[in-house]
């Protein structure tokens, strides 16, 4: 059943939403001009002058390439003339080699973004400066990023580890300046990164050894520095070239299937490691110019594979073997300006004629071949004993030291632990004793150690929940009338109310088992009460009754919220009220203040609040028609009570979330009429079953987009099911086809452009896999973009009827 949802799903978007090929290619055909402007008509670009067919059937050039697949844009490749081999670049545009001072990077990306099955990117050598902006990480669908050989600099953006589909990433040839972000380990497909020739500082960062599926890794002529880290768990690296930085750490650990280790040009020291004699498939070594001491392993020489080995200008000391034999495949050796003695082995003898070996400026036993006197080279072997010796003798003395550091530690230690253990207890003591209405003590801010993030966010300037008498409440709401009784929802039922100062509030009534922790149920009211947003219904204060009359083993709580006057957006979209449904515009704006709402819940307050039951119910309009979202973050009220009846021990959810409904309870009979199809009620233990799994906001947001589009729908996964069963048998491009299923209001009043945008990040919210959804950063901005487009298409069609 999965399958045939995510199938149905398919056609449901395409056929219903989706632009004809030709307007596709239209609009795909202004986006590259919009790039040809932004990178200022390169000549690599002049073939789209007079070009009027399709970008896909465009041949291919030495300089451009497009390819495409369903008539959709997926791969782009620009190759320019301007190299960045210029001395001086500050950051600013230079004339015949940068693109001019009026150039936006900005512009070019998000430009660039609109290409959404884009899956190969290649702009090379077109002058591009400035600042990789964030958004890079909006062409999700990337596998090939190659910006290499531009002007950009600053920082890699930590964002474009959200590009996970990437396969190859190459910044070469650039002005980048900071360190490497250390979340590359999202990215669990790289195979390539690359980032050659920049200006990268910092250490290298371990989490990119967590990226398994690597196998080249390039970062040479860089500024980088520390401790390169063990690469064995690399297994499919093979190739490491970190030449021309200064790390200054020994060796590192490498993997056996390594081909390719370039490390020259650094600071490296100490011994070449014996297990270099494992690297079976190595066939090509580079340590030269480091700070390599000891005598090379004689099995570096004899490697299967090897076939270029560079141990050059380092301080390797003491004989080779002369017995040593060498790789069949060895063809280039260079071990000169050492500190080597001895003769020369056998099969290193410059005489043969498959092989050229570099052995000068050592003290090797060979005349007329530039070797310094032997006393050069003991000279620096006795300096190098006697710095083993001090080294011993400093080890020595240094533990010893430690050892007495140690046990005055553990005493101190000892002591100070239960000195701490008494103070926390006196905290813990006082902050069960205040008074709830002054919000936090001073001492528990002073020793936050002992609080969660949850009580130190908002702390300076923010009023705490105010704590309501139930006798004021009863006031508010006549004793809970049934006049003033608005609603009822597994989180509880919902009262209008009246405070004595006039204002008019919403007071939200649960029962929570009597063993669930006040102070723990006030620290998280006191943390609602204090997130402050223009789009969330803000918690007032609340009052906790210890006495329910008719359960013994419950607690009353009393939530007060802000009122919104104007209804939820359910309401707006259902036909039963014709003169406050939305046009699609409206539509747009609301969905974007709740996105905005839920992206601040979720990034904008430590800790992020999740799972916040998103629906149309939950969407509150103002007088105004701002969207506020309430009941969010009510599992993390309800999340301990929940375990709590888990356990057993009394309460029991009155409201079930699968309570099965008839078909005139939820409303489908008008629907069901509209569209003249069965409805099916086997798909009800399918929409049951998967609710778990795919139960979050992202999922849940991607059915509030679905109802904008078609309607209210109760039982959303059913009747969705059904609809797109239906879809799946009509004709798809007829306009009485789309008339069954989209709501009207939004037909007449939105561009095809604007819906499809819409459609698409719909899809992506109800993918059953939640790794395939995307953050609501991204849902934001695609709503924003549609909302661009259909005000565009408003005012062009405004225009038209003036004119």
């Amino acid at each position: 059943m999965g399958y045939f949802y995510l199938l149905v799903l398919v056609l449901f978007s395409r056929s219903c939403f989706f632009q004809t090929t030709k307007g596709l290619q239209a609009y795909q055909a202004q986006l590259f001009l919009q790039i040809r402007k932004h990178l200022e008509y390169p000549s690599q670009l002049q073939i789209l002058d007079n070009y009027s067919g399709s970008l896909c059937d465009l041949a291919a050039t030495a300089h451009m390439m497009i390819s495409c697949q369903d008539n959709f844009v997926t791969e782009l490749k620009i190759r320019g003339d301007k190299l960045p081999n210029v001395s001086g670049f500050n950051g600013y545009a230079i004339h015949n080699k940068t693109l001019s001072e009026t150039f936006s990077i900005n512009s070019l990306v998000t430009t660039l973004t609109r290409l959404t099955s884009l899956r190969v990117l290649s702009l090379v050598s077109l002058g591009i400066w400035g600042p990789l902006p964030d958004k890079i990480h909006r062409l999700y669908s990337l596998e090939l990023l190659d910006l290499s050989s531009n002007f950009m600099f600053g920082s890699i953006p930590p964002q474009i580890s959200r590009m996970v589909k990437l396969q190859t990433l190459t910044l070469d040839g650039n002005y980048f300046n900071d360190t490497i972000p250390d979340t590359l380990d999202s990215l669990s497909n790289l195979s390539v990164l690359s980032l050659r020739g920049n200006h990268l500082k910092g250490q290298f960062p371990s989490s990119i050894c967590r990226i398994s599926s690597l196998t080249d890794i390039a970062l040479c002529h860089n500024k980088l520095s520390g401790e390169l880290p063990d690469f064995s768990s690399l297994t499919r690296l093979r190739v490491l070239d970190v030449r021309e930085n200064q790390f200054d750490s020994q060796l590192p650990v490498m993997p056996r299937g390594l081909v390719t280790a370039l490390l020259g040009k650094n600071l490296f020291s100490g011994e070449i490691p014996a297990q270099v004699g494992i690297l079976t498939h190595l066939q090509h070594l580079d340590l030269s110019f480091n700070h390599l001491s000891g005598t090379p392993p004689s099995t570096l020489f004899d490697l299967p594979n090897i076939s270029y080995l560079n141990l050059a200008s380092n301080m390797l000391s003491g004989s080779l073997p002369e017995q040593i034999s060498c790789g069949s495949k060895l063809g280039f050796v260079d071990i000169s300006s050492n500190k080597l003695v001895g003769k020369l082995p056998s099969c290193l003898d410059n005489t043969s004629d498959k092989k050229a070996v570099k052995f000068g400026g050592n003290c090797l036993s060979i005349e007329g071949h530039q070797q310094h006197q032997s006393s050069y080279c003991k000279e620096a072997n006795t300096r190098k004993t006697g710095r083993k010796i001090a080294l011993l003798i400093a080890i020595i003395v240094g533990s010893i030291l430690l050892l007495v550091i140690l046990a005055f530690g553990v005493l101190f230690l000892s002591r100070r632990c239960f000195q701490r253990k008494t103070l926390e207890t006196q905290i813990r003591q006082k902050a069960v004793q205040e008074n709830p209405t002054t919000g936090v003590s001073p001492d528990i801010l002073a020793n936050a150690r002992f609080i969660s993030e949850v009580m130190k966010l908002g702390t300076q300037g923010s009023p705490v929940s105010r704590l309501f008498s139930l006798e004021e409440l009863d006031k508010a709401t006549n004793n809970f009338d049934s006049s003033m009784f608005m609603g009822e929802s597994p989180a509880g039922k919902l009262y209008k109310g009246r405070l004595e100062n006039g204002t008019y509030v919403a007071i939200r009534s649960l029962n929570l088992l009597k063993r669930y922790s006040i102070q723990n149920l006030k620290v998280r009211l006191d943390f609602f009460s204090k997130l402050h947003h223009p789009h969330l219904v803000s918690l007032l204060g609340h009052c906790i009754d210890g006495g329910v009359q008719d359960d013994p083993f419950a607690n009353k709580v009393f939530l007060v919220y802000e009122y919104v006057p104007n209804g939820n957006y359910r309401m707006h979209l259902s036909e039963s009220c014709p003169e406050k449904v939305l046009k699609w515009s409206d539509r747009l704006a609301i969905l974007i203040d709740v996105a905005k709402a839920v992206h601040f819940l979720h990034t904008g307050v430590i800790p992020g609040v999740y799972n916040n039951r998103l629906k149309t119910n939950n969407i509150l309009l103002d007088e105004h028609r701002i969207a506020k979202l309430c009941d969010y973050g009510m599992s993390i009220i309800l999340e301990y009570n929940e375990k709590l009846e888990a356990k057993g021990g009394g309460l029991k959810s009155r409201y079930p979330y699968f309570q099965l409904a008839t078909m005139n309870e939820i409303g489908l009979p008008s629907l069901h009429k509209r569209m003249d199809m069965p409805l099916k009620h086997s798909n009800l233990n399918f929409c049951c079953s998967q609710r778990q799994t795919l139960e979050d906001d992202v999922y849940n947001f991607g059915f509030i987009l679905l109802e904008s589009l078609v309607g209210p729908i109760n039982w959303r996964k059913v009747l969705l099911l059904n609809i797109l069963y239906y879809t799946s048998q009509a004709s798809f491009g007829s306009q009485d086809g789309r008339k069954r299923i989209v709501d009207p209001a939004v037909l007449m009043t939105s561009s095809q452009e604007s819906l499809s945008i819409i459609v698409s990040i719909t899809r992506k919210c109800t993918c059953p896999e939640p790794s395939s959804r995307p953050s609501f950063e991204d849902v934001l901005w695609n709503l924003q973009y549609a909302a661009q487009v259909q005000a565009t298409a408003d005012a062009d069609q405004k225009s038209d009827s003036t004119s």
